[in-house]
């Protein structure tokens, strides 16, 4: 069962929930407990569902990283935000700690290419590279670390996590994309902050947002939604 204090938001179209690092999105071959199966259980639970629950994932957040997320309650409206996630109309924003002491703000373009299990930055002639974009902002430094403000244009698998490597600064606890220093055992100082998306059946725009979790230094996450979002 989800733990009730990460429940953001939740009406007969949409649960909005805050994602814990170490937790898998949906089911894979591990057989680990995963946010949709918890989901589905606080929804048949809360509202006395009888039988199977439909809840859609119409989008994921990787294993070791933390955030908001979305399902939908509906087919209706699982259609209407996978659209959204397609078109990019979604607001994604993420804050992330990494190695080494970075400055100012900017954009990076990379092209990227999956190849199994791992994403690789390759040329923009690669047959398989697909281009990817993300605007970073430097936020906060200290004890040869950053934090920054991340927000991906498109969304490829691990995207922020290879192209924060390409500029020199892998996140903290990505020892698969070149990190050196540790984070708090296997997940990532990276986190989904901010959610922006538009109801499936009202004419609103919705914005979510959540602070790093305790597993961060405090200097790294004391106010910082306040500040990102001010």
């Amino acid at each position: 069962m989800l733990d009730p204090a990460s429940i953001l938001y939740v009406d007969n179209h949409v649960l909005v929930v805050e994602k814990p690092a170490g937790v898998l999105s949906q089911g894979d071959a591990t057989g680990d407990l995963d946010l949709l199966t918890m989901a589905k259980a606080y929804v048949k639970v809360r509202f006395e569902k009888p039988g199977e629950v439909f809840l859609g994932l119409v989008h994921r957040l990787d294993r070791p990283v933390s955030g908001v997320m979305v399902f939908a309650r509906t087919s209706k409206a699982a259609s209407r935000l996978a659209a959204q996630f397609k078109t990019r109309a979604i607001g994604k924003r993420y804050v992330a700690l990494v190695e080494g002491r970075c400055a100012g703000e900017g954009t990076q373009v990379d092209y990227l290419w999956k190849d199994h299990l791992r994403v690789r930055s390759v040329g923009p002639n690669h047959p398989k590279g697909m281009q990817s974009e993300l605007s970073w902002k430097a936020v906060r430094q200290r004890d040869g670390m950053t934090v920054l403000d991340v927000q991906p244009k498109s969304g490829r698998p691990h995207q922020i996590r290879v192209q924060l490597a390409e500029m020199g600064h892998p996140i903290v606890g990505d020892f698969k994309y070149g990190a050196r220093q540790p984070f708090d055992g296997r997940n990532l100082a990276l986190h989904s902050y901010q959610l922006a998306f538009d109801h499936p059946t009202r004419e609103e725009r919705c914005v979510f947002a959540a602070p790093p979790p305790a597993t961060w230094p405090a200097w790294a996450r004391e106010r910082i939604v306040d500040d990102l979002l001010a």
